[in-house]
């Protein structure tokens, strides 16, 4: 038998799309990087890449086959299926949809999303964490939260995809579940001996910032995994949603402080891209106004929250990760509209209460699942090695004490 047509459109978009995703995780590390001391840059860095190489190597071994494999009662794939792509040929095909995109293509463009949903947490843990302990703790997380959540959303035999549940690109998947692992890691790890809020270097928080938000368009578009109308109203929806929350963080913050801050504008941004993830499919332009709005003041909010309760999520992940996740999957249950995604479902305001419900309760559960694990593994690490590093280390700066390096030898900034 012959082996169906390749779309080769729909396959050089794909393409596009996972080298779009990929670059999120570089544009990560500029932008954590500008945030922390200059004498803990390399160190952040350093953790967003080894989610790039690690991340592929557990992804090619199971990772794939765990989220996409057969079910095995609604919450895991089998791992051995695809082990090290096994049986994957130059003409398996993918079968989600009639998209008509080699198997391969697919691999590659998840493969990308398990790289960088990690790596969001570290800005939580920022300048106190161990590498090894960091390594065990990326390892856990993939295989006992992030490929559960991969198979029981976006696999067809998935048990939230089977109730109704709807996550476009990663409300829950990549965003709420990093957040709120971000917030467990912070309660467990304890605050920083020496804490230094203010970003050393803002040129480097900025260039990273515009390779999130110009990654974002494969992240969110290419989650239609084909070019049609929802593939276009996803890459506009995403820039509406980012735009707004831009702005409404900035006034916010001007407002407040008396002066617009650039930083302000920049962690606006990536509020909105966060919040319209899980929607940026199912709702339309002129609703993505109102998650970008929604996203700017809750999760700037959220924030100063956190700030009032002493937690020292150094990047502000939660706030901004977990929160804007959240509320997007729960926007998601209020605005979602069949007249913008026949695959699709019907928000609260067009008559679909039960789904809004399904939103809720998938959003909340999958948060906790997150949390408590993440802690819950992190107590297991402790067990096994030092998670903290010590006053003097920390004082001393993580890019030389743990790793041997400076981002600045020669003092420039």
């Amino acid at each position: 038998m012959n082996a169906p047509p390749v779309n080769i459109g729909n396959t050089a978009f794909m393409l596009i799309c996972a080298s779009l995703v990929m670059l999120m995780t570089p544009g990560l590390a500029f932008f954590y990087g500008g945030l922390v001391g200059r004498k803990n840059v390399l160190t952040i860095m350093i953790q967003s890449f080894m989610s790039l190489g690690w991340t592929t190597v557990l992804w090619v071994a199971f990772g794939y086959s765990m989220c996409f494999g057969p079910d095995w009662h609604g919450i895991i794939g089998n791992p051995m299926t695809y082990f090290f792509l096994n049986g994957v040929t130059l003409h398996s095909m993918f079968t989600g949809n009639d998209a008509g995109i080699p198997l391969v293509v697919h691999i590659a463009y998840q493969m990308m999303f398990a790289i960088i949903t990690p790596a969001l947490i570290t800005g939580a843990f920022a300048n106190r964490v161990t590498f090894k302990a960091y390594f065990l703790f990326l390892t856990g997380w993939l295989i006992f939260v992030y490929f559960p959540f991969v198979h029981m959303i976006w696999s067809p035999d998935g048990a939230l995809a089977k109730w109704g549940v709807l996550d476009f690109a990663g409300g829950i998947v990549v965003h709420a579940s990093a957040g709120f692992a971000a917030l467990a890691s912070v309660l467990f790890v304890g605050r920083r001996y020496v804490v230094d809020n203010k970003p050393h270097n803002v040129p480097l928080i900025a260039l990273g910032t515009g390779l999130l938000w110009f990654g974002w368009y494969g992240f969110n578009a290419g989650s239609e995994l084909r070019v049609d109308a929802v593939t276009a109203s996803a890459f506009l929806n995403t820039d509406i949603a980012a735009s707004f929350a831009a702005i409404t963080w900035l006034l916010i913050e001007w407002a407040r402080g008396k002066q617009p801050k650039f930083v302000g504008l920049l962690t606006g941004a990536v509020a909105g891209l966060a919040t319209i993830t899980p929607a940026a499919g199912y709702v339309s332009p002129v609703t993505a106004i109102a998650f970008g709005v929604l996203a700017g003041a809750v999760c700037y909010y959220a924030v100063a929250l956190k700030n009032r309760l002493g937690w020292d999520d150094a990047l502000d992940v939660w706030g901004v990760h977990g929160v804007g996740g959240v509320l997007g999957i729960t926007l998601l249950g209020v605005f979602a509209s069949r007249l913008w995604n026949p695959n699709g479902a019907d928000g609260l305001l067009f008559g679909g209460a039960a789904f809004f419900g399904k939103q809720v309760v998938a959003a909340v559960v999958c948060s906790i699942w997150a949390f408590v694990f993440t802690y819950g593994m992190l107590w297991l690490i402790s067990k096994v090695t030092a998670t903290k590093v010590d006053r003097v280390a920390e004082e001393r700066g993580l890019d030389m004490e743990l790793h041997g390096e400076e981002a600045y030898p020669l003092g420039v900034v």
